[in-house]
Parts: C-alpha cells; structure tokens; sequence
C-alpha cells in the first residue's frame, strides 16, 4: 500500500499527526504496536490518572470537608476496585473514541510494530508473526516514551512498580515510597495519599517539581505536607530491596547519613525516555543524542533524513501530551505545504494534584537569569470569594510582567481548576498582552478566573483591589 503519510504510533501526537493530515487530504496510515489506540497518555497515563485523582479527590471530600458542607455520611469508606473498574471504563471509551475518529477520517490503522526498510517503507510485524510493507512518501515517527528507572533498582512490578503498575495496585498501601518527586510521582502519590496510605517522597534535588517557579514548588510542598505526604529532600536513593511483603529504600542524607525507608509498596518514578528501540533508525543513518536518547530534528521536527519527521516525547521538549497534539498538527500541515508555527514557552505545564499547579511561560529563576527586568503581582486564593465559597483557599496567582513594557512574562498558579485556568493566561500571552490588558478585562464573578485578574492588577502598579 502506498500512502502520502504513515504514523508510527497512536498517542497524542500520532493520532492528532494522522486526523490532521487526513483532514488536509492526505492519504493516511497510522501503525500501532498495542491493541488499543491512544499511546501512554490515554491507556497508562494522563487519562487513567485523572480518573483516578477525581475517584480519590471525591473521598477525600467527603471524609474532610462534607461535614462543614452540612454533608454527613456514616461508614464512609473507599472502595479501589471500583475505582480501578471506573478508571478501566473511561479508559476504555476513550480509546474508542480514537478508533470511532479513524474510521471518520478514512485513516487506515495497522496493529503490529512497526520499523523502517528504508525512508519510505514501513515494515509491520503482527503479534502471528506474520510480516506487512507499506509505503509513504513522508514518515512520522510519534512513539513516545517509557518509563525511565534507575540502573540499581530491580523492578519486580509487584511491590517495586513504575506509574503503569501504580494505576492498578491490588490494595491501598500502607506506606508508599516514591522515587522521584516530579509530576508523576505527586499525582499518584496524591491519589493514594487521601486514600489514607502514608506517603513518603525521596527526591534527588532541593526542590519537588524542581522545573516550576520556586515559589510554587515551596507551596505546592507545604500543600502536600499538610494533606500528609512527608518530604526526603537533597536525598540520593542508593536502593530498593523487597523482602517478602516490605520494600526497603535506602539513600543517602545531605549530611551524609544513610536513611531507611520501609513501606509495603515503592514507585520508581524519575521521569520518562524516549521509546525508539526497534524503529531501525540505524538503516537510515539517525543517530539519536547521547543525552536523553531522542531523535535530532531541526525547525521543522524533520530529521537529517528528508521526508521522516519525530514529534512528541522522541524529540526534544518537555514530555507533554499536549505539546505532542501541536507537533503532530505542525507536522501534518508542514507537509501540507502551509506555515505553521509553535511557540514553545508558551506551552503550559500542569501538575494535578490538589490544589492543582498550573504555569506557563518564564519563572522568575528564568527571567533572572536571562538578566531581563521584570515586575511581579500575586493574589492569595483565601482573599477570593468563589474560593471560600468552594472550601478551596490554598494557593495563589503570581503575574511577571516585564518592567519597561508591561508585557506578560509569566504566569504561575497553585490552586483550584489551575489546569482550567491557566488557559487564560496562554491565550493573553500568544496575542502578547500586557498586565494591565489582563486587570482592564472584565471577569464573571465570582469566580477563580478572577484571581488571574487581580494578580494582573497587583503586577500594574500595585492597585489590586482584595488584599
């Protein structure tokens, strides 16, 4: 079969890069390794773990705050095979929907590994065994990422689990272990956490989620500190070894004291690699780079070889579902001939725990260290009528605006609907506006948008009106 575009890969970025090419009249194949569509993100990651946090963040409600809502409930108690039976139900839908979107678009799908004969035939190895080549004039390659872990820590996927096991553990621990305390490891950590698991976090850096502005981190720490998680900062894990039932992480102290850890379960959780094994890149003269393994491109997400193109966690950039879905319509719509565009910086980043973290743009860490000048506005979530009216008052907004112009540099949010919320900013921060833009427009009260308003206000002269 000859196509003018084959995907390898159906996650966010592979499944957006076929619709999107479909749609602009191209001929489309897309190849996925798996059974069901949807890569990482929708299978054993973004999708299942929200599902997950919603189930847990709904317990958590109504053994903590149902009371003061004039809500009594008697034996209350958590039930996580139904949690995982729902978690499995909207996976499963939505998954479906990428199926029900391919027959839509008369996108042809193949289910088989799929690696390069040359830059334009794929070869499609089937679970039977059984061998298929198709051709394309352009190739994209989205095949995600795994799971990373650490050389001396033997992953048994039973009491010693990566974030795919965590979204399906037998029982509720009752002591979880993390290792890593970025995105991954905090959202599940969180979900297991108001299930009334104690959860402990060892963390290499100074700093949990060290990538956000500073001010967020130290208060997404306190947040979490309060809801129960306790914090090993500063600390190098040197092992996990599972005697039985208990796991037992050692690591070393900033002092240089060695600490024991011992919980029933531990989750490896130190980031994500670039899944190229397979591929047969080496038969086209692609050699990844040395440092994250993933695939060299230029402007264009094209490789050294014309026509095959990478996007998503393949390629550099933070691994983003949805920083995938804008490379995959960049893609598409490059080969179509048009001139798309992607602003990086201001791809927004979330983390959803609660409250939720939500940020976009530069830190202060960033404009400091770029030596721009810059003024910042903050507004506390406990000064916003909607967020005491919710229970909801952990948080704030902080607004950096550049010093000279006014122009939004950044902006930063810890609390409720963050991930909804931060949306503004985006859109504020692509037509290039201004903070005093942001405090001039007019926002529905009450509401948590309204946040966003005042810490623009705060950053334009000071002149916020609720604190």
């Amino acid at each position: 079969m000859q196509y003018d575009v084959i995907v390898i890969g159906s996650g966010p970025g592979g499944y957006v890069a076929a619709i999107r090419c479909a749609q602009l009249g191209l001929k489309t194949a897309c190849i996925e390794k798996y059974s069901t569509f949807g890569g990482t993100c929708l299978n054993v990651g973004c999708i299942p773990s929200k599902a997950l946090l919603d189930s847990t963040e709904h317990y958590y409600n109504a053994s903590h705050t149902f009371e003061a809502h004039g809500i009594h409930i008697e034996n209350l108690k958590p039930d996580l095979a139904q949690m995982v039976k729902r978690k499995n139900e909207v996976v499963e839908q939505t998954t479906g929907g990428i199926a029900f979107l391919f027959k839509k678009n008369k996108i042809t799908s193949y289910q088989g590994v799929g690696s390069f004969v040359d830059k334009n035939t794929i070869s499609v190895k089937k679970e039977d065994g059984s061998e298929e080549k198709i051709t394309g004039k352009n190739i994209i390659i989205a095949t995600g990422s795994k799971p990373a872990t650490l050389p001396f820590i033997q992953l048994d996927k039973k009491r010693v689990v990566t974030s795919t096991e965590a979204l399906n553990l037998p029982e509720i621990p009752k002591h979880l272990i993390l290792i890593g305390g970025g995105v991954i490891g905090l959202e599940l950590g969180s979900v297991y956490a108001r299930l009334g698991a104690k959860v402990s976090v060892v963390e290499f850096t100074d700093a949990i989620v060290n990538t956000l502005d500073r001010s967020l981190s130290k208060e997404l720490q306190k947040v979490l500190t309060k809801q129960g998680m306790e914090f090993y900062l500063n600390h190098k894990v040197t092992g996990a070894t599972v005697n039985g039932d208990e796991v037992t992480v050692t690591a070393d102290s900033p002092k240089g004291d060695k600490i024991e850890l011992k919980g029933d379960y531990c989750l490896v959780a130190v980031g994500r690699t670039a899944y190229t094994e397979g591929l047969g890149l080496e038969k086209l003269g692609i050699e990844l780079e040395p440092r994250g393994k993933k695939i060299p491109v230029n402007d264009h997400l094209e490789t050294s070889v014309p026509g095959v193109y990478a996007i998503g966690d393949v390629v550099k950039g933070a691994m983003l579902a949805h920083k995938a879905e804008d490379e995959g319509t960049y893609v598409a719509e490059v080969i179509a001939g048009q001139k798309p565009h992607i602003n990086y910086n201001l791809i927004p980043g979330v983390v959803y725990t609660w409250p939720e973290v939500a940020t976009v743009g530069y830190s202060e860490e960033q404009l400091k260290e770029k030596g721009v000048k810059y003024k910042t506005g903050s507004f506390p979530f406990k000064a916003s009528g909607r967020s005491r009216a919710s229970m909801d008052t952990d948080g704030f907004v902080k607004v950096l605006a550049d010093a000279a112009t006014d122009e939004v540099l950044g902006v930063h949010i810890i609390g409720p609907r963050a991930a909804d919320v931060i949306a503004e900013a985006v859109v504020a921060m692509e037509f290039r506006a201004s903070a005093e833009d942001i405090a001039r427009i007019s926002h529905a009260h009450p509401t948590y948008t309204e946040a966003v308003r005042e810490a623009a206000m705060a950053a334009t002269e000071n002149r916020a009106i609720h604190i």
